[in-house]
């Protein structure tokens, strides 16, 4: 295994232990496990990097790095529905819809099939990393009571209910028409894959 493949493996690794210590309940360690997540989104970042300027692209890495995405992802997801800050449906919709997308460019990239991605996936991939890293950051750092104290008006108002839950639903509704012209898009590449 070459070093991309390698931080693509430690992204699987950590996302257990992330999850672990921020269902924890316990302030010092949820605060860790900001530190945890921040450290796997890196090796996200540089593994990604390492790829591009080396040229280190296998057949491993091209499976690896995608389903570490998904992995670290997905479990955030789920636990903020864990925790009642997001609807499970939605969680649901969104999880199911990229695995499945997921599921199919690993299949065309085994039999040397190509699918493009429209720039509306890449919004939405976009749009669900900054909400993920902005619900996290806020919920965990609402947990260090000096700057809770000092900013309490914006904690509250980023992490009502109403405002959470209208943002999951634009990001749900965006990942889901972002998965439907997916499989329009791409209706005869992915018939011929699947035969």
């Amino acid at each position: 295994m070459i070093l991309p493949n390698h931080l693509s493996t430690a992204r699987i690794i950590l996302t257990p232990i992330f999850i672990f210590l921020f269902l924890s309940g316990d302030h010092v360690l949820m605060q860790i496990s900001l530190a945890v997540f921040f450290v796997a989104a890196i090796t996200d970042w540089y593994d990604g990097w390492l790829a591009r300027k080396f040229n280190y692209i296998t057949q491993m890495g091209k499976f690896l790095d995608p389903l570490a995405d998904k992995i670290l992802t997905a479990s955030t997801f789920f636990a903020f529905a864990y925790l009642d800050v997001l609807p499970l449906w939605m969680v649901w919709v969104v999880v199911i819809r990229d695995f499945l997308i997921t599921a199919l460019r690993l299949i065309a990239d085994f039999k040397n099939h190509s699918i493009k991605t429209s720039r509306f996936a890449q919004w939405k991939t976009f749009l669900q990393m900054a909400f993920i890293y902005f619900l996290l950051v806020f919920y965990i750092l609402r947990t260090v009571s000096y700057l809770y104290n000092f900013w309490p008006g914006i904690f509250n108002l980023i992490l009502d209910p109403g405002v959470v839950y209208y943002s999951m639903l634009i990001i749900t509704l965006i990942t889901f028409l972002s998965g439907l012209q997916y499989i329009i898009d791409n209706r005869k590449m992915i018939w011929k894959i699947l035969r």
